[in-house]
């Protein structure tokens, strides 16, 4: 995080967030920290929205937002960042309408493109902290390769119709034994084949999921800017809602994998480069 001395707060700031100072893990110190801290949110999705949103209300200085596409209708349903008036136009320009409306103190810079192998390693080395709300392996293993090869942190989220999962990848640390964290590769080693996972669009989501794990999302991401509480490198935390119930799983480093294993051959983007006539993902979390 940047030097927090210029970060000084107001007196509409102290007002504004006199629930965090009172608390003994925050207080002015921490305010300035979320003050001076820069986060990158890939995508203006499901996810994306209430990430986007409580970072505003946090206070944290800076927000980044990648995304490509527009407001539409059916993203109403889940997309809480975006309202009727703005169907049609950039979500970018939509999550800046809405958290300039939220809190004028807050910095938001609009990249309306795709994330991918020629601008990752660009954008996401301009942040401290990314978080990943794209609703693609494509672009979550570009991703985490790219914060890898930054040493950024990435707080990843995903959502199934009725079920999510969150967790903090920081392979660029060490655990207390002296391994590496793991990366998503260390998770799902392979991608699935293109096609064999249903998307959003074919098997729905109750909206109010991507609330609860962008949620949980937004509050890795202010524990990783704080520095306070456990957070969840090498856990999974999965949540089931329709049997109202959360589990977490150890994720180990996977010595063999290909990014940050013993023998990586993983040394840039270059894997993520798409073939003549591809079509890349939409790297919008639904």
């Amino acid at each position: 995080m940047q030097d927090n001395a210029p970060y000084t707060l107001t007196a509409e700031e102290i007002e504004r967030y006199k629930r965090h100072l009172v608390l003994r893990e925050v207080g002015g110190q921490g305010q300035q920290k979320l003050k001076a801290a820069r986060v990158l949110i890939i995508g203006a999705g499901g996810l994306g929205s209430p990430v986007v949103m409580y970072l505003a209300a946090a206070g944290v200085g800076t927000i980044g937002i990648i995304d490509h596409d527009k407001v539409s209708l059916d993203n109403l349903q889940r997309q809480i960042v975006h309202d009727t008036p703005h169907v049609g136009e950039p979500k970018v320009a939509s999550v800046a309408a809405t958290l300039t409306r939220l809190n004028p103190h807050v910095r938001v810079e609009q990249i309306k493109a795709r994330l991918d192998s020629s601008n990752a390693l660009d954008v996401i080395s301009d942040y401290d902290v990314v978080a990943d709300g794209s609703d693609n392996s494509e672009t979550r293993y570009l991703a985490s390769d790219a914060c890898y090869l930054a040493k950024r942190t990435l707080i990843f989220a995903a959502v199934g119709p009725f079920d999510g999962y969150v967790s903090t990848f920081k392979p660029h640390q060490r655990t207390r034994e002296g391994t590496p964290y793991p990366t998503y590769r260390c998770l799902f080693p392979e991608a699935p084949p293109p096609g064999t996972v249903p998307n959003c669009a074919e098997v729905g989501v109750l909206g109010s999921i991507v609330g609860v794990i962008g949620t949980l999302q937004a509050t890795e991401i202010l524990k990783e800017i704080l520095g306070i509480g456990e957070n969840l490198a090498g856990r999974l935390l999965i949540y089931d809602a329709l049997a109202a119930r959360f589990e977490t799983l150890n994720v180990a480093w996977d010595p063999d994998n290909p990014l940050s294993g013993r023998k990586p051959s993983i040394k840039d983007l270059s894997i993520h480069s798409l073939a003549p006539g591809d079509t890349p993902s939409s790297a919008t979390a639904d």
